[in-house]
């Protein structure tokens, strides 16, 4: 049956089809295949209101388009079904909460069909049984999701055409990643990253590319065999390659464009890979334009590939060995020839050997893959009908307790020849790997277009040569170089809209009907029938998981060289999701030029950016870092010998969905990741403790250094007292000997008393000093004291103290005036009595404890 072009007319069809097929002989209906869509202008969608309590969900700038509510088979979990504008939203009624199993970004999903399944009716039982509602969506990401509605409701018509309307659009500016912009995930220019490893590699890091470099065309360098060139700056000489390439320093770029010419879609061989110290290279192309009698030869593609083979270093003679390394089986690369295409003469390149790998191509692996995704739902835990293996059909799934039945149903996992592909690819790189490491030769890659198995091997190879791509900033070189610049068509590979005629035409390939997916499963008390417009099979389907099967690759050599990596498996599943939930414009189109030509890069957030972010927020404990990084362990290139080859299925990706339980392999790691954590917590309050240890010591010293400077204080203040108490001795001695006597209060006030016998006092004191001493005192250590009384009236005459004071006051003239009229004086009742000692005599008298003794 053909579908309608117009959307209006195809909306009536889907309606009449829900009431014209029910009462028909149990059947499912399939009118909404992808395989049966077109691609056709959509009108602008009118966003719904939130739901309350759905906002918190959002993303910034998604808005919810429709609405239903039902049941995830899967899990037999009611909730509402919600339909974006970036994904397919599954909230649980009960927990309030999103379910992951349910929930997919729009750009993940495969291809969505509508199912009705009647129940069988009993002898006794009515023939107008209810049927089953039934929305079935298939991922990319290798689940099956089953959603059930009640009929009659019409929510199961208003979420499939939301998804018509949304989960497939016609331009590429209906995606999410153009309405939520770059937001604080802003990207900033790719081509920069690009020239800077190339300058990685040459071995110039001094020097940093910048935009402004780049729009001037100087960023153009080289060292002694390569250099980097801006012949295709324009995108002219090839639309699919990057801006700048790495070639030969020995070939002119009038060369390159000759060369071009002898190639598939202009892909030229380029260096990929350089090693820096012998001068090996490992370089890329498409396959040759030699014919079908394989007779025609380019002069100028011999030569460019003949100066890949440089001098051997060390002094030895000769020129290095060349590998052509044609990814294809040597059949198909035949039968190119039919067409133009072929594969190369050893005899017309110099010193070259030719490899064929034996890899099958797009078509071969998207079925591969199909097949891998219904044995996991077949085999699984819990299937998209919810029902388990073990109990489905009585057992019979698993031979009904026969174990040869049992043996062949397992099987069909080898049947898929998925883990084939995955050996084919990863023994085709170890290969590589090990000529360039060990023998020091180069190798030249190329499939058929040189963009999709050459992707493969080349940065897979790369991966194992350089360890620097083992690090997360270096994986995201390798891909953002290998993948993105040298144009893998994400959007033809991934089904999406595309800037090209060609990736707009994306029917999507149907299962095998060998391994029918689980709603379709014969359960008691159904009869499911699928509509033939669901098996349609389009052999002009460009939909392939070549990418994908790259990144199992790596998730491969991540199991057997665990100390190599700095990222974990976690970050490989995350990073994949990102790819293909295309919420980031990374990975958007199909080359470097259409990116950079509708400005890709800055109107959508970047997925690098968002990742590093996530790993901000945690610090080296995140998930994305792997706990047992040593890069000590393998600082040179991995070579994995053939017998360590043997790929098993991811489990963190391949089994999150079918199998939950059992992909959790990453349990230990869990486990180690805890008890970092809590050495961490140990280590950082270990070195708290250490903190305030090392304070307290300080305080500590400071406070002895205190102690013992008011020690010192205390001990001069000691000795001042002492002095202080030694000189008011000898002043109170001294002022005794006139007959005086000093008292002092509690207050510290002082009372002098004189004697009021003031005749006698000079004949006193001229006694005391003229006394008689058993030691001879020096002139200059006599005691010197003086005392003046001055009274208040002017007639002083006959005033015996003013006799005294004369007589006794050494600082008196004999004319009677004073020498030292500023000197001080302490009253004495209502006379002035100045005192001046000699204190320094005083000391060195006071020795002698029998001057101030009495007779």
């Amino acid at each position: 049956m053909a579908m309608p072009r117009n959307r209006r007319t195809t909306t009536t069809s889907l309606r009449d089809s829900d009431t014209t097929r029910l009462p028909d002989s149990d059947k499912i209906e399939g009118a909404g295949s992808w395989d049966a869509l077109e691609w056709t202008k959509i009108d602008p969608v009118v966003s719904r209101p939130v739901p309350h309590g759905l906002s918190d969900f959002l993303y910034e700038a998604e808005e919810v388009l429709a609405e239903g509510y039902g049941v995830l088979a899967n899990t037999d979990e009611a909730g509402t079904l919600f339909v974006t504008n970036f994904r397919l939203l599954f909230l649980s009624e009960g927990s309030r909460d999103i379910i992951k199993l349910g929930t997919i970004p729009l750009a993940t999903i495969e291809r969505f069909n509508k199912i009705v399944i009647k129940q069988q009716s009993g002898p006794r039982q009515s023939d107008k049984t209810p049927t089953r509602r039934l929305l079935q969506v298939i991922g990319k990401d290798m689940r099956i999701i089953i959603f059930a509605f009640r009929p009659r409701t019409k929510q199961r018509r208003a979420v499939f055409e939301a998804l018509l309307r949304c989960a497939r659009p016609s331009r590429l500016w209906d995606l999410y990643a153009f309405s939520s912009g770059p937001s604080r995930f802003s990207n900033i220019s790719p081509r920069v990253r690009l020239v800077n490893e190339y300058l990685r590699l040459l071995g110039v890091e001094s020097r940093h590319s910048s935009l402004s470099t780049i729009e001037d065309g100087s960023f153009t360098s080289s060292n002694n065999w390569w250099r980097i060139s801006d012949v295709n700056a324009t995108y002219d000489m090839c639309p699919t390659y990057p801006f700048s390439l790495l070639l030969p320093k020995s070939i002119r770029d009038e060369d390159v464009l000759q060369a071009c010419k002898f190639r598939a879609r202009g892909r030229l061989p380029v260096i990929s890979w350089c090693d820096g110290r012998t001068g090996a290279v490992l370089a890329r192309s498409s396959q040759p334009l030699v014919g079908l009698m394989m007779n025609m030869r380019s002069n100028a593609d011999e030569n460019l590939v003949g100066a890949l083979c440089t001098e051997l270093p060390g002094g030895k003679r000769g020129r290095r060995k060349l590998y052509i390394a044609d990814a294809r089986p040597r059949k198909n690369a035949l039968a190119n020839g039919a067409m133009g295409g072929g594969s190369e003469s050893s005899a017309n390149y110099f010193q070259s050997e030719i490899v064929f790998f034996g890899i099958d191509n797009i078509h071969a692996m998207r079925e591969s893959l199909v097949r891998l995704r219904d044995y996991l739902d077949t085999h699984g835990t819990k299937s998209s009908d919810g029902m388990s293996s073990f109990l489905r059909h009585g057992g019979w799934t698993w031979g009904g307790g026969n174990l040869s039945s049992m043996s062949a149903s397992v099987s069909t996992l080898g049947d898929s020849g998925w883990l084939i592909h995955i050996q084919n690819v990863l023994a085709g790189s170890a290969w590589i790997a090990a000529r360039v490491a060990i023998e020091s030769a180069s190798v030249l890659v190329h499939c058929s277009d040189g963009w999709d198995r050459t992707s493969q091997l080349v940065a897979l190879a790369s991966l194992l040569l350089d360890p620097y791509y083992r690090t997360i900033k270096g994986f995201q070189a390798l891909v953002e170089k290998d993948w993105l610049a040298f144009g893998h068509p994400f959007s033809d590979r991934a089904g999406m809209a595309s800037l090209m005629g060609s990736g707009l035409e994306l029917p999507r390939q149907s299962s095998s009907t060998n391994f029918p997916s689980s709603p379709m499963r014969q359960t008691p008390g159904t009869f499911p029938s699928q509509s033939p417009m669901s098996n349609q099979t389009q052999t002009s389907n460009h939909y392939s998981p070549i990418f994908l099967q790259w990144v199992d690759c790596v998730s491969q050599l991540l199991r057997m060289y665990p100390f190599a990596f700095e990222f974990s498996s976690a970050y490989l599943v995350d990073f994949l999701d990102c790819t293909l939930s295309c919420r980031f414009g990374n990975f958007l189109c199909n080359s470097e030029k259409e990116r950079e030509q509708y400005g890709v890069s800055d109107a959508c957030g970047c997925l690098w950016m968002y990742l590093d972010d996530m790993r901000a927020k945690v610090g080296s404990s995140h998930v994305h870092y792997n706990l047992f990084y040593d890069p000590s362990k393998h600082e040179g290139p991995l070579l994995p010998p053939a017998a360590a080859l043997a790929p098993t299925l991811w489990p963190q990706f391949h089994l999150r969905w079918s199998c939950p339980s059992e992909a959790q392999t990453g349990e230990v790691e869990a486990q180690c990741r805890s008890l970092v954590e809590k050495i961490s917590e140990l280590q950082r309050a270990k070195d708290v403790a250490e903190s305030k240890a090392r304070e307290m010591i300080a305080t500590m010293e400071a406070v002895k250094a205190e102690i013992r400077n008011e020690k010192q204080i205390s001990s001069s203040a000691m000795n001042l007292a002492r002095k202080a108490k030694r000189e008011n001795d000898i002043i109170k001695r001294a002022i005794q000997s006139l007959g005086c006597r000093i008292h002092v209060s509690e207050n510290d006030d002082c009372t002098i008393n004189i004697e009021r016998n003031l005749i006698d006092l000079p004949e006193r004191i001229t006694s005391s000093r003229s006394t008689n001493s058993p030691h001879s005192y020096d002139e200059k250590m006599d005691m010197s004291v003086s005392v003046t009384l001055t009274p208040d009236d002017d007639d002083v005459s006959d005033n015996p103290i003013l006799r005294v004071c004369e007589n006794l006051c050494p600082q008196r003239t004999r004319d009677g005036g004073c020498k030292w009229p500023d000197s001080s004086c302490a009253k004495l009742e209502s006379q002035f009595v100045g005192l001046r000692a000699n204190y320094d005599a005083f000391d060195r008298l006071s020795i002698y404890d029998s001057y101030f003794q009495p007779k």
